[in-house]
């Protein structure tokens, strides 16, 4: 395999299109529900329904960006951070008791949960676009 087509496995193209199909739809719902995810940030921070719109359509564009081989494995790396950089509105949630988008009430235990869901999340995409080992 060449730079431009870097090697991968059945597996893992189709965690990648699983999770670009996660994102996208992650991306519409961020504008379905945009009170919902807003509320998960603090009265502090500006501009809340705009900056979930944004991070709606950031989403779709790191979803489509999944499918372009020779920046795959950035893409990788790109989506992890960016689920790092929103983890502390998952964790200002929990300790807020603030419901999921689109609920009026998540049982608490739900809320610290999916704190554990965002870590499984990177593992995925690092796995889906990183090489396997014995092609690196």
């Amino acid at each position: 395999m060449n730079d431009r087509n870097p090697p991968t496995t059945v597996p893992r193209t189709i965690g990648r299109i699983l999770f670009a199909l996660l994102f996208a739809a992650a991306g519409v719902y961020h504008f379905r529900e945009t009170i919902g995810f807003a509320a998960m940030l603090p009265d502090f921070v500006p501009l809340r329904k705009e900056l979930i719109w944004v991070t709606g359509v950031v989403e779709w564009i790191l979803a489509v960006l999944l499918f372009v081989p020779r920046i795959r494995k950035l893409m990788g790396i790109v989506i992890s951070i960016y689920l790092v950089l929103i983890f502390p509105a998952n964790i200002y949630s929990a300790i807020m008791n603030i419901p999921m988008p689109g609920q009026h009430y998540t049982p608490p235990i739900y809320l610290w949960l999916r704190l554990l869901v965002q870590p499984l999340f990177i593992w995925w995409i690092l796995w889906a676009t990183w090489p396997p080992k014995d092609k690196r």
